[in-house]
């Protein structure tokens, strides 16, 4: 089954809010953590295979995990020598499997998959950011990457705006007003495919993949982009993660396809 790689190492200090506490993949939207939301996406395109790469704070998403079990369902244990434990529910997260990395305090995010390597067995393997949620259909990326025969894709998209974007006519008047609506540019929003060739152009703990290797592919024509005119939005300040809770509470998720 096809790895998916989820970057959750780093310190995410434009949210210090909330990562003071716990890494920015375990802040919650909904009451569930940002990075939940991110596998049940992938999960409901039948991608259930994750590698998380942890860096600060890593213990925290070591112990959600290690817990998962008991927080999610009804349970019944019998204490004392003859200790057991039965579940009396079953969770729709079955059959995930998770490897979870420890990839350095300090490593850069082309070191942090450099660094799990080892864990990724096929040809392919998907990358992405621990803290962007979208309504990507994964199965037409992985499709699209497969047909370009190129080493690498990224996913393209539109992004809010982070200030509300005024018209206004010559007399300084307001035409018209719009809080954080998608502006026309394409910017990249993590939701990577590549083939096992990346690896050669990932160096050591400094190496970010957003410069020199995205760089030199893009250079050497094997880097495409696949356009996603959807949602996509990432929690990167304590507004993002106050609007995403309050899309949530609203009923407004687009991101939440499962």
């Amino acid at each position: 089954m096809m790895k998916v790689v989820i970057l959750c190492g780093g310190r995410g200090m434009r949210l210090n809010e909330e990562t003071e506490f716990r890494p920015k993949p375990l802040i919650p939207v909904g009451g569930r953590p940002i990075l939940w939301h991110i596998m049940k996406t992938y999960a409901h395109y039948g991608f259930r295979d994750f590698v998380l790469c942890l860096g600060y704070r890593g213990d925290m998403i070591r112990e959600y995990f290690l817990n998962y079990e008991a927080m999610s369902n009804d349970f019944t244990i019998r204490l004392g020598q003859r200790y057991s434990i039965s579940y009396d529910d079953a969770h729709s997260e079955q059959d995930f499997h998770v490897t979870l990395a420890d990839t350095g305090l300090e490593t850069m995010t082309g070191g942090r998959i450099k660094r799990v390597e080892k864990y990724i067995g096929g040809d392919t393997f998907m990358v992405t950011y621990g803290d962007g949620v979208a309504d990507i259909d994964i199965g037409a990326l992985v499709d699209f990457h497969r047909q370009h025969g190129r080493l690498a894709t990224l996913t393209a998209v539109h992004p809010f705006s982070r200030f509300g974007i005024l018209t206004m006519d010559n007399n300084s008047a307001v035409l018209h007003f719009a809080e954080k609506p998608q502006v026309e540019e394409w910017v990249s929003a993590g939701f990577f495919v590549f083939n096992r060739g990346v690896f050669d152009y990932l160096s050591g703990d400094d190496c970010f993949l957003e410069r020199e290797p995205l760089e030199r592919l893009a250079h050497e024509g094997q880097l495409m982009a696949y356009k996603h005119e959807g949602f996509f939005y990432a929690m990167d300040t304590y507004r993002d993660y106050k609007f995403l809770n309050e899309m949530w509470d609203s009923g407004r998720t687009p991101w939440k396809v499962w």
